[in-house]
């Protein structure tokens, strides 16, 4: 990858994104992120070579500067959080890519995605808890608002169904159009008198 067209074509291939260019120069050329508006991929040219700003993990941040020399501390960002890649030709198509799509993940992230990704984990002919998905989204207090996430959901490749109470008590009539216990079953977990025994169907 060495051309701005490239970067921004990849860019533009994750969901809901849209190209900008907010400052009035056609030297700067964003991708976002609809809804929120935020910025992952910044591209501009500097000293002759295309430059691609990403935004990056701590954990990563200095793993990526140290491999490759063209890759530097965010220019114009905060370089603590943020990574310059010179296109050079000296970083594999394949980790700019990697680099262009982490820095999509962290800025698309929220409570409710990693509650949805969470949810997404728990099996056929398992259950798991409200308590146990807010732990697996990375905060076991959020139990609340795993309820509330599974309520807006309308992503049907998230199994909401599979999530019952501390005590293996679904939560009622109202959720799931009062199918819950009808999907449950068919995926060979009983119910009975509203409840699921988790010694037997939960997920450890």
């Amino acid at each position: 990858m060495k051309t701005r067209e490239e970067a921004l074509a990849y860019g533009l291939s994750f969901h809901d994104t849209y190209q900008d260019a907010p400052f009035h120069d056609p030297n700067w050329q964003l991708v976002r992120i609809k809804g929120s508006k935020k910025t992952f991929l910044w591209t501009y040219e500097k000293d002759g070579y295309i430059h691609l700003n990403v935004k990056v993990s701590p954990q990563w941040r200095d793993f990526w500067r140290n491999i490759y020399p063209s890759v530097t501390a965010g220019y114009h960002l905060n370089k603590e959080h943020w990574n310059t890649i010179i296109l050079d030709g000296t970083v594999p198509d394949q980790d700019i890519r990697r680099m262009i799509a982490e820095s999509y993940d962290i800025l698309t992230d929220s409570p409710a995605k990693r509650i949805y990704e969470a949810v997404k984990k728990v099996p056929a002919g398992k259950v798991a808890t409200y308590q146990q998905i807010a732990a697996m989204a990375g905060n076991a207090k959020m139990a609340r608002a795993v309820g509330n996430a599974l309520n807006k959901n309308k992503d049907p490749h998230v199994p909401c169904h599979r999530i019952v109470s501390a005590k293996g008590e679904l939560p009622g009539e109202l959720a799931f159009g009062g199918r819950q216990a009808g999907l449950l079953e068919a995926e060979g977990v009983p119910v009975v008198d509203g409840k699921v025994d988790l010694n037997k169907y939960g997920i450890r």
